[in-house]
């Protein structure tokens, strides 16, 4: 949830800090763990960008950074245990005898980057609002094709069909629908990646699960 902060710091750093952590935005005490630091900069690649501000704490209050040793391991986060490798940009801001570190993320065409996490796997990440999580099945199979410039069909196919009549603005687990159409989970996860390529639907986060939800009134293409 994002917390709007009011710190008596002018320009541009406090109006970064006032707006508080976001979609595009994180703020970071310090890099202590470069594996965490790798699953932010995925998510940032995967979704929309953003910026890391290092030696900022949670509050908006400037702790500021020890030594170029901070941008040093993100680097490191971004090269061995990102992959592919994550560009950034950096900027450090002065205030108050403190430096901050800026670290900016755009959103990637090289996606899904994947971050190897302490469980030695590989796992791509998604931004949403102030937090990172993992990405779906569907985000996977449709970041696999996101090339493919193919238009929503005429007729769709008999079990494309029955796979949307489940679709609705309330929103519906993979695996419900798995069970509730009694299709293989691969063909599943085929078809609405192709539907979220369409824009079709969408995928929600709540509830510790991912949804899927309607994007369009008429979704029986009949």
């Amino acid at each position: 949830m994002n917390r709007i902060i009011k710190p008596n710091i002018p320009g541009y750093l406090g109006k970064r800090i006032s707006e508080g952590e976001h979609q595009q935005q994180d703020f970071k005490f310090a890099i202590n763990n470069a594996r965490k630091i790798a699953e932010t900069l995925s998510a940032f690649a995967n979704t929309d960008g953003g910026r890391l501000l290092i030696g900022v704490k949670d509050n908006g209050k400037i702790a500021g950074i020890r030594n170029d040793e901070e941008m040093y391991m993100v680097e490191g986060a971004a090269d061995l245990f990102c992959k592919p490798s994550v560009n950034m940009d950096f900027q450090v801001w002065e205030y108050d005898n403190k430096r901050v570190l800026e670290v900016w993320i755009n959103p990637s065409p090289e996606r899904p980057h994947k971050a190897k996490t302490d469980d030695n796997q590989w796992k791509a990440f998604i931004r949403v609002n102030d937090e990172n999580f993992l990405a779906s099945p569907i985000h996977l199979n449709y970041w696999a094709h996101q090339d493919k410039t193919d238009a929503v069909p005429d007729q769709f196919s008999t079990d494309d069909k029955k796979l949307l009549t489940f679709i609705d603005d309330n929103g519906i687990t993979l695996n419900a629908i798995c069970k509730k159409t009694a299709l293989a989970r691969k063909d599943v996860i085929t078809s609405l990646g192709a539907f979220f390529r369409w824009g079709l639907i969408e995928l929600d986060r709540r509830n510790g699960k991912w949804h899927i939800k309607a994007c369009a009134k008429d979704l029986s293409n009949e």
